[in-house]
């Protein structure tokens, strides 16, 4: 099982983001995180619900829920999920 970290940022972003919305987000990041495996990863890389990010020097990925997304990295050897980011579609690659 994975663990989920949040930064000061991801942190922040959720004060911007109404009660429901942010409830649902941390359900869904806790179930990720919960099921989390490479053939999990694997799958949700082929739907389109996650993506690594292109452009970046570290990798970086990108999980959509509903119209959130979720920019997060994984350090293996700590078996974390660092959410970077959480934000609407709109803003959420600037």
């Amino acid at each position: 099982m994975y663990e989920i970290d949040f930064s000061t940022k991801a942190k922040k972003d959720f004060n911007n983001i109404d009660k429901s919305n942010t409830q649902f987000i941390y359900d869904s990041l806790c179930e990720f995180a919960n099921n989390f495996s490479s053939d999990y990863e694997q799958n949700l890389l082929k739907t389109g619900k996650i993506k690594k990010l292109k452009g970046k020097k570290e990798i970086i990925y990108r999980l959509k829920l509903r119209s959130y997304r979720v920019i997060y990295k994984k350090y293996n050897n700590k078996l974390v999920i660092l959410v970077l980011h959480v934000t609407s579609r709109e803003g959420a690659y600037r």
